[in-house]
């Protein structure tokens, strides 16, 4: 079988390799629609991100390696012995991150809390293969009423859903969210269902804020054409937002915002609000802790998404109540197509791409 296999940042080929092993508590999956998130986007170009040194000492150590590739859907071809939840024909997707099953939180039933275990795609192969082995605990069923395209998108999703829960919203709170990519957007979606009152968006580019009004913001505010900090004090009777979602950080090298829109954040907050942390900064930056601490501002990190997060994201998307398919921008055929796929994904302010490009496997 082909798969794609990393030899060096930067350096991804198509290589024949052996289909995997099929283990117990595992599936054999076929899969259908992949698509790299924008972290690993960064990584696959060798720039400074979440899990970079972690990805870094791999490549130098074990490279060629399968990294990448935790947000699909697939079709399980096998069970391997003791795989009760899934059966051949099934569609799945998975969340990322998995519980170790040995630590001190996981025998004493609290696996959710785990921080010790392995990750999709970055400690396991992913989904950039023509067969993927994946374990049973980290997948979910996909719903008949979502397509594969819509499904690859869960994983991600699950991740917005945790994020939000972490906000714990009071009914009617003003909610502004800075970056309005995939995850921004499916944040300002969940935080209208989760009693949201007004939502404020900002972005930099016009097709995101288009998008944000179409998929439920009251406002969206282009950062390149009005100072946002003023224009939300000013939709906030001079108060500023109850709760913030920082979605728009990162690798200016990718049209991210680097550390600017965290400033931002603080400042539009109001007093005793909450900050919630989304993006990935690949390094560590001052912040004023003085004057959070003056103005008893909260920064608050999401939880990593469950088995239970992912369930509730696939019934929030099959009802509708979730829209994907908006979103939904750029698709390229065939297992060839990966390495466009990243480069799409890792500069989709110049390809006009709002969710991660995709590449559909099969149909």
């Amino acid at each position: 079988m082909k798969a794609w296999r990393f030899h060096a940042f930067g350096d991804m080929r198509l290589d024949e390799v052996a289909v995997p092993e099929l283990k117990p508590g595992h599936v054999l999956v076929e899969p259908l629609c992949v698509q790299p998130s924008v972290t690993e986007a960064q990584l696959a170009f060798g720039i400074p991100t979440l899990a970079y040194e972690r990805v870094k000492r791999r490549l130098e150590t074990e490279a060629p390696i399968a990294l990448f590739g935790h947000e699909f859907c697939a079709r399980v071809l096998e069970t391997g012995p003791g795989v009760t939840r899934f059966r051949r024909g099934d569609r799945i997707a998975a969340r990322a991150k998995l519980p170790c099953g040995q630590c001190g939180m996981c025998r004493s039933e609290q696996g959710n809390r785990c921080r010790s275990g392995p990750v999709i795609g970055f400690d396991l192969p992913g989904c950039f293969a023509e067969v993927a082995s994946l374990p049973e605990l980290a997948l979910v069923r996909v719903d008949d009423r979502l397509d594969n395209r819509e499904a690859a998108c869960l994983q991600s999703l699950s991740d917005s859903v945790a994020a939000v829960e972490t906000a714990s919203l009071a009914m009617g709170d003003t909610v502004a969210i800075f970056g309005q990519g995939s995850m921004g957007l499916e944040c300002l979606q969940i935080a209208r269902l989760s009693g949201a009152g007004r939502i404020i968006t900002v972005d930099v580019r016009d097709e995101a804020c288009r998008m944000s009004v179409e998929l439920g913001a009251d406002h969206a505010l282009n950062a390149r054409q009005v100072d946002v900090v003023e224009a939300i004090r000013e939709l906030t009777e001079g108060n500023g937002a109850d709760v913030v979602f920082e979605c728009a950080g990162g690798s200016p090298k990718q049209g991210l915002a680097g550390t600017a829109t965290v400033r931002q954040a603080m400042q539009a907050v109001r007093s005793g609000g909450k900050l919630v942390g989304v993006s990935w900064f690949g390094a560590p930056f001052e912040v004023d802790i003085d004057g959070m601490r003056e103005r008893s501002l909260r920064y608050v990190f999401p939880d990593i998404s469950t088995l239970a997060h992912l369930e509730h994201t696939v019934r929030l998307a099959a009802t509708g109540r979730v829209r994907i398919k908006p979103t939904l921008t750029h698709a390229l055929e065939g297992l060839d197509k990966v390495p466009e796929a990243f480069t799409i994904t890792a500069n989709k302010g110049k390809y006009h791409a709002i969710n991660p490009a995709q590449v559909i496997l099969k149909h």
